[in-house]
C-alpha cells in the first residue's frame, strides 16, 4: 500500500457507512430489510415543504447559479436572525451568522479554528463525529462516557475533570444518535463552568468554546423543551457557537443550507476556511431559504405536519419495545424525547440462537440483520464501548405499516433466542 500522510493513515472509516453499504447490497439481492440506519429522510416519505420546493425551483429559473459570498447572501443572514429571534427568542445580527452547506463545514472550521495540535477537545459519547473530527485536528480526546441515567448526556461534573486547559466543548441537543435532552439545570451549570474558567484565564491565553449543535432543536415533542446557553446565560455569547440549518426541520438535508452563530471574532476565522475550502451552500438554495424562513404560517403549519408523523412513528416502535420487554426479551427503550431517533436496548449477549452463542454485541447486530431483517446502528459507531448494548433507531425512512410487521418480525426472532 501507498505510503500516504500520517493523518490519512490514522482515519478510522465510519462504521454506519460500512453497515448501510452491506445493507444495500443485500437489499440489491433482494432481501426485505427494515432499514433504520440512516440518520436521513425519505423524500418519497417525508419530502420537503412544497413551497420551498417551489422556492428553489423559481431560484433556479431566475438563473441564481453563481458564487454566494463566502459568509451567505445578505438576504438569508437576514432571514436566519429574523428565524432565531422568532422562534428561539435569539437576537443577532447578520454579521454574527455565517452560512454554508450544512452542519458539516461549520463544524470542520470551527474545530480549524480554535483548536491546535494537543489541545482538549471535550465530548461525551455516544455522539456523531466528534470523535473523528478531533482526530482530524490532532486534538486530546477528552471522552465522557454518558448512560442512560441521564438521557446519556454528560454532566456538568463530567466536564469539570477535563476543563482545565481545554479548548473546546461539544455539546448537541437534542441529541444525535440517542433523540434525547440536555436539561435546563444541566446546561446552566456547564455554561457557569465555562464562564468561571474563561475568567481564570489571562488576557492573552486562548479561551474555552462551546459548539452547541442544535440541528434539531425544532424536533421536540410533548413537555419537552429546548434549551441554549445564550439565553440562560448572557455571559456564554461570547464563547458559544451555534450549529444549525434547515437540514432536520425541514427535512432537507440534500438542500445543504446550513448556518452557525456566535461571536464575528471566531466567524470570521470560520469565514476564511470556508473561502478557501468552498463549502458553501449553492446560491439558488439561499435564496429560496431567505424567502422560505420569513413565511411564518407555511412553516408552522409545516412543524405541526412534519413532528405529528414523527412522534406517531417513533411512540408506536416505543410502545412496541416496551411490550416486548415487558413479555421478558432483553429489550428496552427510553421514551420519545425529540428528533428523528428512538435509544433502543438489545441485551442479548450470552444468549443462545438457533445457530450458535451471542458472545459479543456485534454477534447481536449481525443476529437481528440476519433473523429480524432489523438494521439498526449500535451506540458503538457513535464512540461508545464495544460492549454497549445500546441503540440508534431511525425513523426517517419509516413508514407506519412496515412498523407492525417488523415488530413481529423481531419477536419471532427473540422468541427463538435461550
Amino acid at each position: 500500500m501507498e505510503k500516504l500522510s500520517k493523518l490519512a493513515e490514522s482515519m478510522v472509516g465510519s462504521e454506519i457507512v460500512r453497515l448501510g453499504n452491506e445493507i444495500n447490497d443485500r437489499k440489491r439481492q433482494g432481501e426485505n430489510i427494515y432499514n433504520f440506519t440512516i440518520g436521513d429522510f425519505d423524500p418519497q416519505i417525508f419530502p420537503i415543504p412544497e413551497k420551498l420546493e417551489q422556492l428553489i425551483i423559481e431560484s433556479y429559473k431566475n438563473h441564481n447559479t453563481n458564487y454566494p459570498p463566502a459568509d451567505g447572501i445578505l438576504e438569508l443572514r437576514k432571514a436566519v436572525a429574523s428565524f432565531i429571534q422568532e422562534w428561539e427568542g435569539l437576537e443577532y445580527s447578520e454579521s454574527e451568522i455565517l452560512i454554508a452547506s450544512g452542519g458539516r463545514p461549520l463544524i470542520y472550521t470551527l474545530f480549524k479554528s480554535v483548536v491546535d495540535e494537543n489541545d482538549k477537545v471535550i465530548y461525551a459519547v455516544p455522539s456523531w463525529n466528534n470523535n473523528h473530527y478531533t482526530n482530524l485536528h490532532k486534538g486530546l480526546h477528552c471522552v465522557i462516557e454518558a448512560t442512560p441515567e441521564n438521557n446519556f448526556m454528560p454532566t456538568a461534573d463530567d466536564i469539570a475533570k477535563n476543563i482545565e486547559g481545554a479548548a473546546l466543548i461539544c455539546l448537541c441537543t437534542p441529541q444525535n444518535p440517542t433523540g434525547t435532552t440536555l436539561s435546563k439545570e444541566t446546561l446552566s451549570e456547564i455554561c457557569n463552568l465555562v464562564i468561571e474558567e474563561n475568567n481564570r484565564r489571562s488576557d492573552g491565553e486562548k479561551k474555552l468554546y462551546l459548539m452547541f449543535d442544535q440541528m434539531y432543536w425544532t424536533l421536540t415533542y410533548g413537555d419537552i423543551q429546548h434549551y441554549n446557553p445564550v439565553s440562560l446565560n448572557p455571559e456564554m455569547r461570547k464563547y458559544t457557537i451555534f450549529i444549525d440549518g434547515i437540514s432536520k426541520a425541514f427535512a432537507a438535508t440534500g438542500v445543504r443550507v446550513g448556518w452557525s452563530i456566535g461571536p464575528t471574532a471566531v466567524l470570521g476565522k470560520m469565514k476564511a476556511f470556508l473561502s478557501h475550502i468552498g463549502a458553501w451552500a449553492p446560491m439558488a438554495e439561499q435564496k429560496a431559504t431567505a424567502k422560505y424562513l420569513l413565511e411564518k404560517e407555511t412553516v408552522q403549519m409545516h412543524f405541526e405536519k412534519f413532528k405529528s408523523a414523527l412522534v406517531f412513528r417513533l411512540h408506536k416502535i416505543y410502545n412496541g419495545f416496551i411490550a416486548l420487554k415487558n413479555e421478558g426479551h432483553n429489550v428496552d427503550a427510553i421514551t420519545p424525547q425529540a428528533a428523528i431517533y428512538l435509544t433502543i436496548k438489545f441485551d442479548l449477549v450470552g444468549k443462545k440462537s438457533p445457530n450458535g452463542l451471542l458472545q459479543t454485541q456485534e454477534d447481536v447486530t449481525r443476529y437481528l440483520l440476519n433473523k429480524a431483517q432489523l438494521a439498526v446502528v449500535p451506540f458503538y459507531a457513535f464512540g461508545a464501548g464495544k460492549n454497549s448494548p445500546w441503540y440508534r433507531l431511525s425513523v426517517g425512512t419509516c413508514t407506519p405499516e412496515n412498523i407492525d410487521s417488523f415488530l413481529l418480525q423481531l419477536k419471532k426472532a427473540l422468541d427463538e433466542l435461550q
